[in-house]
């Protein structure tokens, strides 16, 4: 793996090996590598663009928001996919440029470096997990939208992947640590920042373990326990709050 100022990836994955050209080539390459990204960085980037263009060229992006946006006492009345459909849907040109840029650097390397199976479930589970923690300490009647949970989720399990491969990741941390203080500013829920972060490091910490049959069977124990306790919040939150 390929220290970057951003992230980790495959030297045969980079174009170069020093941070000037991993952050010139991801640059120069984001209009035009799509294709290129692996499958499940590829598919998560294009739903959550295609929705955001419909929403903004037919007007829906209200409506879209409402309905299936992270609304606690909608998620309460039974609407629990709210908690994975709020985290394809953005509020803004600004906010989805940010997340997918973050999805478009940080996914690819993660992604090859875990295997595709292993980063849907850690994309998917870090998404629920901001989405479990916003549900949890919002309020109520609050309307949240964003991929930010699942992106803070990448980010950590970057930052544990890189410790495990012995990397200089102190970059990573600042990162980290800059926009957790951003997170406490109006309009952006910090909660789901939170979420995220907390689940994307545990997944990868699951997953740095050896690949021996043993470790799979532990690794297998550590996602089901991880699962297990989200849903376990979100019925104690929905209980809470019918």
């Amino acid at each position: 793996m390929v220290n970057a100022p951003v992230g980790f990836q495959c030297p045969n994955c980079a174009a170069v090996s020093n941070p000037r050209g991993v952050r010139q080539s991801a640059t120069r390459n984001f209009g035009s590598g799509i294709a290129g990204l692996p499958p499940v960085t590829r598919w998560v980037f294009t739903a959550c663009v295609a929705i955001f263009i419909v929403g903004s060229l037919f007007g829906l992006a209200d409506s879209m928001a409402e309905n299936f946006g992270m609304w606690p006492i909608a998620v309460a009345s039974g609407q629990w996919y709210r908690l994975i459909t709020a985290t394809f849907l953005h509020a803004g040109i600004l906010h989805i440029l940010f997340n997918m840029y973050a999805l478009y650097v940080l996914g690819p390397g993660l992604e090859r470096y875990l295997g595709s199976q292993k980063f849907a479930t850690l994309y998917f589970l870090s998404a629920l997990g901001g989405s479990t923690c916003s549900y949890l300490f919002s309020n109520p009647n609050t309307l949240a939208v964003g991929a930010s949970g699942a992106i803070f989720g990448l980010l950590t399990a970057t930052i544990v992947v890189g410790k495990h491969l012995n990397n200089d990741v102190s970059q990573l941390l600042v990162l980290l640590a800059i926009n957790a203080v951003l997170g406490f500013s109006g309009g952006i829920d910090w909660r789901a920042h939170f979420g995220g972060a907390i689940v994307g490091a545990a997944i990868a910490a699951i997953y740095v373990r050896d690949g021996t049959a043993v470790s799979r069977q532990r690794q297998s124990i550590g996602i089901i326990a991880v699962s297990v306790l989200l849903i376990f919040l979100i019925v104690f939150r929905t209980q809470s709050l019918l």
